[in-house]
């Protein structure tokens, strides 16, 4: 028999293999544990490895890690003018991710979380595996390059994809599809955060919905692998350093946290409905260009660097900015600008088709809030600023 009749046989095969073995783990628990371990372990490298393309990507662009620690330097590898590189940064970036997102996962533009979201409830949970791809090297770029976005939710869309694909190679019925695809989602913000407890209670709420005590069982050991195999490639690194002595001088403080919530909760909302405004007034503006989409984040590149140039402060995430906020290193104007800029540089960056989370910029807005609050009532409150920066 030739070896072309033999192909179709043997394909066939593998795939008759793939779907006894799925069967197998989707109905067996203890497999199945096994399986949601082996998705955390997968994210929680590819987290690893996002955190790491993201500041090669910075260090490229500007010749540093992290840039907001070196503002007004000039790059650190080349030795331009900071105008310069990043003026130019978004724009060289955009080019290369606009027609990487357009050709092979359109999905992976903007946030990653709505996209998980419709997968699960639309689609049966399944994302192909190119996103994950896609939206690693995409939102690296994006971010590197100095768009204001968040890591956060591309790699909610980056372990979705994966524990999706994983469920989908092994044809596993569409309910374990959506389960390890919430596995993967709870495994990116665990890794992210080293915080599984945190990463399973936000898959369980935003990605399933309804689950049962058995499904969460299974998103808690996806999460608490991806955080252990994230500490033992990358260390114990916190996303935000926070001083260990920050307490409320008074219990009469609690009055005040309750006013900073309303408050902060209106900033949340504000920045809310800023961002889709944005981005439905950049679409009709594109639209009216003619232009081919895959340009968009290329040409609108320019404007964002043009942004950065006249307030570099919104380079990238920002989290030594919110360290500084919290140690109460900045005056209220100044918190204030941060804050609405972060609110607005992060509309575009999304809007103009950048890859990027907006939980870290919210987090950003709520900090600088927060430590601006902190500011306007300290006469009235012994509390120090960071205590009311962090809540």
């Amino acid at each position: 028999m030739s070896t072309t009749d033999q192909s179709p046989q043997s394909a066939h095969s593998t795939a008759g293999t793939r779907v006894r073995v799925g069967h197998a783990l989707a109905s067996h628990r203890s497999l199945l544990g096994v399986t949601a371990a082996l998705v955390g372990a997968i994210v929680g490298a590819a987290a690893v490895l996002f955190n790491l393309a993201i500041r090669a990507w910075t260090w490229v662009s500007t010749g540093f890690e992290e840039y907001t620690t070196h503002i007004g330097a000039s790059h650190g590898l080349w030795g331009w003018a900071p105008w310069l590189f990043l003026l130019l940064s978004p724009a060289v970036a955009g080019l290369l991710y606009g027609p990487l997102i357009q050709r092979f996962a359109p999905s992976a533009k903007g946030h990653g979380i709505p996209e998980v979201m419709l997968a699960v409830r639309r689609k049966g949970g399944r994302i192909p595996g190119r996103v994950a791809v896609v939206k690693i090297l995409a939102s690296a770029l994006t971010i590197g390059s100095g768009g204001s976005a968040g890591r956060e939710g591309p790699i909610v869309q980056v372990g979705a994809s994966l524990g999706s694909t994983i469920a989908s190679w092994l044809h596993m019925p569409v309910s374990r599809v959506v389960l390890l695809a919430s596995c993967g989602s709870a495994a990116g913000i665990a890794a992210t955060f080293h915080a599984p407890l945190a990463g399973a209670v936000f898959a369980l709420e935003v990605i399933l919905v309804e689950f049962t005590a058995e499904t969460f069982g299974f998103v808690v050991l996806s999460a608490v692998t991806s955080s252990i195999v994230a500490r033992l490639l990358q260390g114990d690194e916190m996303v935000v350093r926070v001083a260990d002595n920050l307490t409320f001088a008074s219990m009469s403080d609690m009055w005040w946290v309750a006013l900073l919530g309303l408050v902060a909760g209106l900033c949340g909302l504000g920045f809310s409905k800023l961002l889709y405004a944005c981005e439905d007034a950049i679409d009709w503006l594109w639209a009216h260009t003619h232009l081919p989409e895959w340009a968009r984040p290329g040409v609108l590149g320019l404007v964002l660097g043009g942004g950065l140039v006249a307030f570099p402060y919104m380079f990238g995430s920002g989290y030594p900015l919110e360290e500084q906020a919290i140690a109460g290193s900045y005056s209220i104007a100044f918190l204030l600008a941060l804050m609405v800029g972060r609110a607005v540089f992060t509309s575009f960056t999304i809007g103009m088709g950048g890859s990027g989370g907006v939980f870290a910029p919210t987090l950003f807005i709520g900090a600088m809030a927060g430590a601006a609050f902190g500011d306007v009532i300290s006469p009235l409150s012994g509390s120090p600023v960071g205590v009311f920066a962090v809540v």
